[in-house]
């Protein structure tokens, strides 16, 4: 987590007390600006790059809570001279994951349903459609890319740590829409393109195997750690998509040849790619310590992590009861000699 330059605008009668909660957190620097005509003071705070969750969560304590202020936070590129030349491993382990209000923004951003999120959606799953048809791995993967099915994944997984119902009612409606959609138009080319099962790529996305859960699983981890160590998303984010958008293709393009068996089995493995994403997403999140600020908030969110991941976990479960059995029913026919 970067030195962070942190202003509050607020009534002036705060100002002392602000300058005592940076006292407290050793703030690097703290300076007052002039008082508007509205009554107002923006006090302008340089916090230390560790303990500036709990320094946040102070300063809003201290405030109040009515709405009249604000906070705006800045992460900051470069200090001369620079103010934490040397850090030792604590400081680094304690300066890894952003602020919560910083992510929250962020994560809620990729839970929106609008029509970008609509024509991309529809976009990738055509491309997809048409690699999965032609064989072709190069297309797939660009598919993969154009797909903005990380969003609503790490919403949903990002809402349950929160115990926020607003965001989890979003982000799981933004993702059953692109799943929907992603389905549907497949459903369309397979109606229109002609009858082909013979392709690899198409057929794999129609058996559900033990290293599906596992792309799976590290596909929502890997999410899950680049969003709240604000690193690049966008190859986590083709990973959550090649656990998603080939197998919902996969899906609609079946359902649309008429071929349920299939269809079957394709969705059986979205179903499962689905769960172990937010499952994973889930579990990081409760590791990186994501919770409210406020005590009571804490107790529902810590209620709604463990319920949610318990849910994911018994479907999992039954998922994979539901492979092994399978696989324990073809291999009979697989040591029957031709």
């Amino acid at each position: 987590m970067p030195v962070r330059m942190i202003e509050v605008i607020a009534k002036d009668g705060l100002a002392d007390t602000l300058a005592a909660t940076a006292e407290q957190f050793e703030a690097l620097e703290f300076h007052r600006g002039t008082v508007a005509e509205n009554g107002k003071q923006i006090v302008r705070i340089l916090a230390r790059s560790e303990r500036q969750q709990e320094f946040v969560d102070y300063l809003q304590k201290c405030l109040g809570a009515d709405d009249d202020w604000r906070i705006i936070l800045s992460p900051v590129d470069a200090i001369v001279p620079d103010p934490e030349p040397l850090q030792n491993d604590e400081k680094k382990k304690k300066a890894e994951t952003a602020l919560r209000e910083e992510l929250y923004i962020e994560i809620a951003r990729g839970a929106k349903l609008d029509g970008t999120f609509i024509q991309l959606v529809l976009l990738s799953t055509v491309v997809a459609a048409i690699g999965l048809f032609n064989d072709n791995v190069a297309v797939i993967i660009a598919a993969m890319v154009i797909a903005p099915l990380l969003g609503p994944n790490m919403a949903l997984a990002f809402g349950c740590a929160l115990g926020d119902t607003e965001l989890i009612g979003r982000a799981a409606f933004a993702n059953l829409v692109g799943i929907i959609l992603a389905i549907g138009g497949a459903t369309v080319a397979g109606i229109i393109l002609p009858d082909s099962y013979n392709g690899p790529e198409l057929m794999s996305r129609t058996v559900i195997g033990y290293d599906a859960i596992a792309l799976a699983l590290v596909s929502g981890a890997a999410g899950a750690i680049s969003i709240t160590t604000r690193a690049s998303s966008l190859l986590v984010g083709v990973m959550v998509a090649v656990a998603l958008m080939p197998p919902a293709a996969a899906t609609g393009y079946m359902l649309g040849s008429g071929r349920y068996d299939l269809a079957i089995g394709a969705g059986g493995l979205l179903m499962v790619n689905i769960v172990c994403i937010n499952l994973s997403a889930q579990i990081v999140f409760l590791a990186k310590g994501i919770k409210p600020r406020i005590w009571i908030e804490q107790r529902a969110a810590k209620e709604s992590t463990l319920i949610s991941i318990a849910i994911w976990s018994i479907l999992l479960i039954v998922l994979i009861g539901v492979i092994a059995w399978q696989n324990s029913a073809l291999l009979p026919d697989q040591l029957t000699p031709s």
